[in-house]
């Protein structure tokens, strides 16, 4: 049992309502049920030491950010509020304040609903994103008949900003989400489409390769009213569509949210803090011998905990040692990562009458925002085509007011992207950035976005998909989850290791 399977254990036993979710007999829950007494008697030590009398009470402090180091006002400033979107495609923003927020009061600020008490009935219309609200963290409309009719969704304000930002018209034609599930950013986007456009003349054609996830995406769909709109390929792959079929002739607009680290969504930190007590010395509670056994059973390297509130900083992947370094392990994902989303962005950019596509991560690493953004204008295909960086002043008044911008890492360009330099200001200037725990109120996110010029498009149109000098493989999709971070360079490496040790066994039978 890891650390931080322990304290997910600890806390389903001690703070939900069914326990933890597992079979009687299982060893997990056999494990953690041993100690239940004692974990129960800590709890309570920990709730009285902090001048808690019940453990609702103790539960409103840690919502109310009065556990958190720097005090109230700083972890209050911190909190991320619940943002929700209201669907346009089955109600409005003013009949969801007269319906389900009837009784709420409009805050002035978003700083308001961050400071604000748990179950404080408030709300702020988002300045930056149409039909956007932020409600306390704690506000619960999850059992309210709104969303479970799909008439408000939630979606935290940096991922709506991919849809926005890719201003669908009427002259743009169909549009295409190159990674659709779970399927908020497809359903913002086909109500836009529909608030923009003619419906039944336009649609939204939703990829999802894996099935299980396509699923997930129908439900969302229909639960939206948003299947008259979207049109979905379960099971199907971007990288597989040919650009130059008949199928995707009037698709003008592509929206882009791959795969990536995930390293900006709120609550998946790079680690874990654990606060450790001190180890009991020889005159403490307990025997130098029992220290001095204690110490041998966990080991040197593991021994960390020498003082009252040291820190254990736990790396998210249990398979790894808790003393082996990530930093090498976190560079090559993103290597892999970043190859990956290149090759999804510059597939996009075949497409003959596509005039904008948006490219956006949930990341905080440069490799996959701006790194990706800057080889993809670097490379033939955008180069030919006539692709261009959507500056800041053409971008939606919402997101052109938007004060984040993007970053530029010297140490990290390549010599290929070197003659980019020239136009670093401008290029960062246009890609949008958000980082979570701000002010903001937002996860870590990054969007930018592409277009291209009238004569272009029409050029692309009638030339032939194949303009690089090197023919693109067919993309044969990755085999399962886990493998969807990896690029063709891993999978081959894999497969040629494996080719290795066949011909070596075969050598040692003969």
């Amino acid at each position: 049992m890891t650390p931080t399977l322990a304290l997910l254990l600890a806390h389903d036993l001690l703070l939900t309502k069914n326990g933890v979710a597992a079979p009687a007999s299982h060893p997990l829950k056999l494990a953690v049920l041993r100690h239940k007494a004692r974990l129960g008697a800590e709890l309570t030590k920990a709730r009285i030491r902090r001048g808690h009398g019940t453990l609702e009470a103790l539960r409103e402090a840690v919502d109310d950010g009065a556990l958190e180091e720097g005090g109230d006002a700083s972890a209050k400033a911190r909190r991320h509020p619940r943002w929700v979107r209201v669907n346009t495609l089955k109600t409005s923003l003013a009949d969801q304040l007269s319906t389900t927020l009837k009784g709420y009061e409009e805050a002035k600020s978003l700083s308001d609903v961050q400071h604000a008490s748990p179950s404080t009935k408030i709300y702020f219309v988002d300045p930056n994103i149409p039909n956007l609200l932020a409600l306390p963290l704690n506000i619960d409309l999850s059992r309210s008949p709104a969303y479970a009719n799909g008439a408000i969704i939630f979606q935290d304000k940096a991922s709506c900003f991919p849809a926005y930002l890719l201003d669908v018209g009427t002259q743009d034609g169909d549009a295409i989400d190159g990674c659709a599930a779970p399927g908020n950013k497809t359903t913002h986007l086909a109500a836009m489409v529909a608030e923009r456009q003619q419906p039944n003349k336009r649609k939204v054609i939703a990829f999802e390769r894996d099935k299980t996830r396509a699923v997930t995406l129908q439900k969302m769909v229909k639960l939206a009213s948003a299947d008259s709109i979207v049109s979905i390929k379960a099971g199907a792959d971007f990288l597989a569509a040919a650009p130059d079929s008949s199928e995707f002739a009037n698709v003008g607009a592509i929206l882009l949210d791959p795969s990536c680290s995930g390293s900006g969504i709120v609550g998946r930190d790079d680690a874990i803090k654990m606060h450790l007590p001190a180890r009991p010395t020889a005159g403490g509670n307990v025997s130098a011998a029992a220290a001095k056994d204690r110490k041998r059973k966990r080991g040197d390297a593991r021994d960390k905990t020498t003082s009252a509130g040291t820190t254990l900083s736990l790396a998210l992947d249990d398979t790894a040692p808790e003393e082996t370094p990530v930093e090498d392990q976190l560079s090559q994902r993103l290597v892999a990562l970043s190859a990956f989303q290149l090759r999804i962005l510059t597939h996009a950019m075949r497409f003959p009458s596509a005039r904008k596509i948006t490219y956006s991560t949930c990341s905080v690493h440069f490799e996959e925002n701006e790194g990706v953004v800057l080889q993809a204008l670097a490379s033939p295909i955008a180069k030919e085509r006539g692709w261009r960086i959507l500056t800041r002043e053409a971008q939606v008044r919402g997101l052109k007011k938007w004060d984040r911008r993007g970053v530029w890492e010297d140490g990290k360009i390549g010599a290929e992207m070197a003659g980019m330099a020239k136009d670093k200001e401008e290029i960062c200037d246009a890609c949008i950035r958000c980082e979570k725990g701000t002010e903001e109120g937002t996860m870590g996110f990054f969007v930018a976005a592409f277009v291209r010029d009238t004569d272009a498009v029409l050029v692309g149109a009638t030339s032939s998909t194949n303009v690089d000098a090197e023919v693109e493989e067919e993309w044969n999709g990755f085999e399962d989850e886990e493998m969807k971070n990896e690029t063709d360079a891993v999978q081959g490496a894999l497969v040629s290791s494996k080719r290795s040790k066949k011909k070596r066994k075969k050598s040692r039978v003969q």
